[in-house]
């Protein structure tokens, strides 16, 4: 965390404030605030997740629509503006998960307990409201403060096994049949989003995101974290209610910050990876040929795909915040949208938190606490800081992967050419999902190709696992 310029340790003044707060924000909620409590309220998050930020609910509506809440933490309440807190908070900027230890961007009694949505707890949060057609379009609804009640805590690989009815159904949703009802209406929903947005030309994107299983100072494996319905439940619901906070704010004419992909500048290298699989790509870059180039090549070749997805990822470039320009706008190229924020994790994110500050006070009249040029460092800065919590994640799988590996040196395994560029030729093998640098290579090598590597050197402290094509 150091090496990359974190502040890993909550200073003792920052523990002072967050133990100072009384926890009572809920009960001295105004008048204004909307009592939704009696609505049933559900997460879907990892199993060991504290840090809820986000709770869903459905509704039925005429003529095959569906009605969706999405609830996001009030931060903001117990973190304003130029506090102690909120000053830390915008030196990391984001929470940075290792794998081995969470650093959060707050401390655990603000994330994990007062401005989180734990079950059966009353929080203050900010609700939004938006209507899914049945094609898949959204209707803009509401923004408004609410007072909410979380009353199930669900897991998303139970709830994606039991709908995708390959797992038993998790235990909550079982003994209440209300709430099925409930998640089955919120997969309804998500479906529908997703077919669309496929439509409008997001790209359909799969990552290989590795967990390491440790005991003690062991690492006993590398398990990938799979897709599955109750996470893009909570993918596309995170989307839609994110749209609808940018708009809400671009309508409001109020400057803000924006997440945006630029159009990719690598897309002839984009052409000539499709050409190679037998499709041509547009000479100007077009989302909708390309998100059915991917949709194409998932379905073909499931097994490569990931590794496709990361190429495609790396060709079009990394995310970043920038404040909207209503003339010039950059959008965002992978989800085929212009106007489009980060707002529904404020308790791990702090552009969320800076988000969540521009609605409250639009919503009340209120001049924006926030000028354009400080609007502009915080967007540069969290891009800085995001980029080196994903290097900090990428090194700590390296490590954590080399770790495994160690008294393997010599064996031979299954792999797949990940990169082949001037930076390098990788391969990630099969078994397990552990990516290394080629550093003895024939030529002619392509991203996509399987082969056999063997291995040849580690050094987990550093992260390097080094191989040879066989």
């Amino acid at each position: 965390m150091m090496k990359f310029d974190f502040e890993p340790i909550f200073p003792s003044p920052v523990m002072s404030a967050v133990n100072a707060l009384d926890g009572r924000a809920p009960e001295r909620a105004e008048k204004s605030v909307r009592d939704l409590r009696g609505l049933l309220w559900s997460s879907i998050d990892n199993f060991d997740t504290e840090d809820l930020d986000q709770i869903e609910y459905c509704e039925q509506g005429k003529n095959g629509e569906i009605h969706v809440k999405v609830a996001i933490a009030d931060v903001d309440v117990y973190v304003p503006k130029n506090s102690m807190l909120d000053m830390h908070a915008r030196k990391n900027t984001t929470s940075v998960y290792t794998g081995i230890e969470t650093f959060p961007m707050l401390p655990d009694r603000l994330s994990k307990n007062l401005s989180s949505l734990p079950p059966e707890q009353d929080r203050l949060a900010m609700a939004i409201e938006f209507t899914v057609l049945p094609n898949g379009s959204v209707r803009r609804g509401l923004i408004y403060p609410a007072l909410v009640r979380n009353k199930a805590k669900l897991v998303y690989e139970e709830v994606g096994a039991w709908l995708e009815g390959t797992g038993p159904t998790p235990k909550l949703i079982a003994e209440d049949s209300v709430l099925e009802a409930q998640i089955r209406l919120q997969n309804t929903a998500s479906l529908r989003l997703g077919k669309y947005r496929m439509t409008q030309g997001a790209l359909e994107l799969q990552s290989l995101e590795a967990r390491a299983v440790i005991e003690g100072e062991k690492v006993l494996g590398l398990v990938l974290i799979e897709e599955n319905l109750a996470r893009h439940i909570i993918e596309n619901f995170m989307i839609g209610a994110n749209g609808i906070m940018s708009g809400h704010l671009e309508h409001a004419n109020i400057p803000t910050i924006q997440r945006v992909v630029r159009v990719p500048k690598d897309w002839p290298d984009i052409m000539k990876l499709a050409k190679a699989k037998g499709t041509i790509l547009p000479h100007s870059p077009n989302a909708r040929a390309l998100s059915i180039f991917l949709a194409k090549q998932r379905q073909a070749d499931p097994e490569l795909f990931p590794d496709l997805s990361l190429t495609i990822v790396k060709l079009i470039g990394n995310g970043e915040y920038v404040m909207f320009d209503r003339k010039n706008p950059i959008g965002h190229f992978c989800l085929a949208v212009t106007s489009y924020t980060h707002s529904t994790a404020p308790n791990r994110r702090y552009v969320d938190l800076i988000i969540q500050r521009l609605v409250k006070a639009s919503l009340k009249g209120e001049r924006s606490p926030y000028g354009k040029k400080e609007l502009e460092q915080a967007a540069e800065w969290c891009t800085d800081r995001e980029h080196a919590s994903k290097k900090v994640e990428r090194f700590m799988v390296k490590a954590e992967a080399a770790t495994l590996l160690l008294g393997k040196i010599g064996l031979t395994f299954d792999a797949i050419i990940t990169g082949a560029s001037d930076k390098g030729i990788y391969a990630r093998l099969l078994e397990p999902p552990v990516e290394g640098k080629v550093v003895k290579w024939v030529k002619g090598l392509k991203v996509g190709q399987k082969v056999r590597v063997k291995l040849i050197n580690l050094d987990p402290p550093n992260g390097f696992i080094d191989l040879e094509i066989k």
